[in-house]
């Protein structure tokens, strides 16, 4: 059972960025792709981002694209969102998530592992 703690949320003030974490305590985290969702406040939740197992290759929701980037860091089982220019629309809980595969996916159905979530709220 892969086990996936999120951290790094907070009050963030507008055009600001963040810089979220997740660390996995199962050492196959190395063997999937790994994703970040959101869920705003009275919305369903939303891909965000995911990045392959190896790390070369990543895939961005649209209304994060170019100023957003996902990384991994295999040998210390987490990965790292870092968004930049927030927005009031980007205040939700994100969440980090595991895949069954190794290929980047943007489905909530390919996610098998969850964390429990980090808040960010983007207010002034």
């Amino acid at each position: 059972q892969v086990q996936l703690l999120e951290s790094g949320g907070g009050l963030v003030q507008p055009g600001g960025s963040l810089r979220l974490s997740c660390a996995a305590d199962e050492h196959t985290f190395g063997s999937y792709a790994m994703g970040w969702f959101r869920q705003a406040p009275g919305k369903e939740r939303e891909f965000v981002a995911s990045i392959s197992r190896s790390g070369l290759t990543a895939s961005y929701a649209r209304t994060v694209q170019g100023r957003c980037t996902i990384s991994r860091d295999n040998a210390k089982n987490t990965i790292y969102l870092q968004v930049a220019s927030l927005g009031t629309e980007d205040t939700a809980v994100y969440y980090c998530a595991a895949a069954t595969q190794q290929d980047v996916k943007v489905e909530e159905s390919d996610y098998a592992h969850w964390g429990q979530g980090t808040r960010v709220t983007v207010s002034s």
